[in-house]
């Protein structure tokens, strides 16, 4: 099973080609991934490897509920997905319309969430560090759900 875990700073160059981890590209390659599925989410990319993506699809699609906010979920998430293999230097092509709905310009990180990672651009993903620090933390319904965690 793969687990993605800490982050890493980075630069996305001017074509958006981003430099995958060594230590997430060896656990991709060790089930025999070739690259990844990129789609967005909180202004920001997320990455998963192509069979856990098969996963995610045939949960989306088998879910019974279908509101309107259900459905334009899907085309988000879903049409807003693309197929990034790697490159012989162990990099991926964010396509256009990703790097613009993540900001994504030159300094990033790339942050490891156990079964994906996510692709922020590095001032978003400070200010998110700096949310949780600042309010989520202080609110007493968090504290008792990572309490509920053991940590």
């Amino acid at each position: 099973m793969i687990r993605f875990r800490g982050q890493s700073a980075h630069t996305i160059d001017p074509k958006g080609r981003i430099i995958i981890p060594v230590r997430f590209r060896q656990m991709l390659e060790k089930q025999d991934n070739a690259g990844l599925m990129v789609s967005r989410m909180d202004k920001a990319l997320v990455a998963y490897p192509y069979d856990k993506w098969d996963e995610i699809e045939d949960r989306i699609l088998a879910q019974a509920e279908k509101s309107d906010a259900m459905r334009r979920f899907r085309r988000f998430f879903i049409g807003g997905a693309t197929e990034c293999p790697w490159d012989k230097q162990g990099r991926i092509l964010i396509p256009p319309e990703l790097r613009s709905y993540a900001a994504l310009e030159k300094d990033i990180v790339l942050v490891g969430v156990t079964d994906h990672f996510e692709i922020w651009n590095r001032a978003k993903r400070d200010a998110e560090d700096a949310l949780l620090e600042e309010e989520d933390m202080k609110k007493e319904e968090v504290r008792n759900e990572i309490a509920k965690l053991g940590l």
